[in-house]
């Protein structure tokens, strides 16, 4: 029998054109033909079909950036299509789009694993209509091994909390540690960001006007101001509360603001952000009996 000539040997098919090398094709088998450090999956519906050969294509250490549109089955709404995918339970309240995102991160870390590979997450979002998250792959047989230290289930008891467990009602299992990187998700700006997606003249839609164009310069500084706000403490244990769910937890008829809770939270000498969540959520390293006593005193 003739060896197989190595990935780094082979000619590869395509056309290059400006830089770009354009290829038409299978992409499972494309990406199993050549390693890569870095790979950008954005399939229509469900990434889960590719997420293999992709894991499989990455170098040693690289990074793979994942969006999944197939929202109903990750949201828990389509619970045949998420138990088929992904192997989870949803709920359809205010923290099935944070279910969402991690729900695809345990998948993804579920099946690094089983090529020795560990995962760290750069930046993990649901937004609009698509969950969208970014992860660094490393070969290692010893932190692959240590996966599921980091994933578990999300209880609906106050607080709603992560637990190795499934206990009660749940959701999950799921992706349970950091889903930020600081050090990276802390460095964005909206100027930068703005330069880099606001797109040319040309791109633009021609039915846009000014007032659309500025629309949608305003919601990427709101995006980006959110993501590095919360970028510290989406890094590390924290408790993320949905303010509409506060008032009730805490007896109170009138939620406080956002500004008074962050307010009141600091001045307990704890950290709190805003989250960039299609739901108001905030995200703190205060206890829960320290969030309900400044839900109740804020005024």
């Amino acid at each position: 029998w003739v060896p197989e000539p190595s990935r780094f040997a082979r000619e590869q098919e395509g056309v290059v054109e400006d830089g770009i090398h354009w290829i038409e094709g299978d992409a499972n088998k494309l990406m199993i033909q050549a390693p890569f450090q870095w790979i950008d999956l954005d399939p229509f519906g469900s990434p889960v079909g590719f997420l293999d050969a992709a894991i499989q294509a990455i170098s040693r250490v690289g990074v793979l950036e994942v969006t999944a549109t197939d929202t109903a089955a990750l949201c828990g709404s389509a619970k045949t299509s998420a138990a088929r995918r992904y192997g989870a339970v949803g709920i359809t309240d205010s923290y099935m789009h944070d279910d969402a995102t991690r729900i695809l991160l345990g998948t993804i870390a579920r099946i690094a694993a089983m090529h020795d590979k560990s995962i760290h997450p750069i930046l993990s979002l649901f937004d609009g209509h698509h969950v969208r998250v970014s992860v660094l792959l490393k070969r290692s047989k010893e932190e692959a091994s240590d996966w599921r230290e980091s994933i578990g289930y999300r209880i609906r008891s106050n607080p709603y909390h992560f637990s190795k467990q499934a206990e009660g009602e749940f959701s999950g299992p799921m992706w349970t540690g950091p889903i930020f990187d600081a050090n990276i998700a802390g460095r964005m700006t909206a100027e930068k960001a703005i330069s880099l997606c606001s797109g040319k003249d040309e791109d633009l839609p021609e039915d846009w006007d000014d007032i659309d164009i500025e629309h949608s310069k305003r919601e990427i500084e709101r995006t980006v101001r959110h993501i590095s706000e919360s970028a510290e403490l989406l890094s590390q244990d924290h408790l993320l509360i949905a303010v509409d769910e506060l008032g009730i937890a805490a007896g109170i008829g009138q939620i406080p603001s956002m500004k008074k809770i962050k307010s009141g939270l600091e001045d307990a000498g704890f950290k709190m952000a805003r989250c960039h969540m299609p739901e108001a959520m905030f995200a703190t390293n205060a206890d829960w009996q320290t969030i309900l006593e400044v839900a109740r005193s804020a005024k």
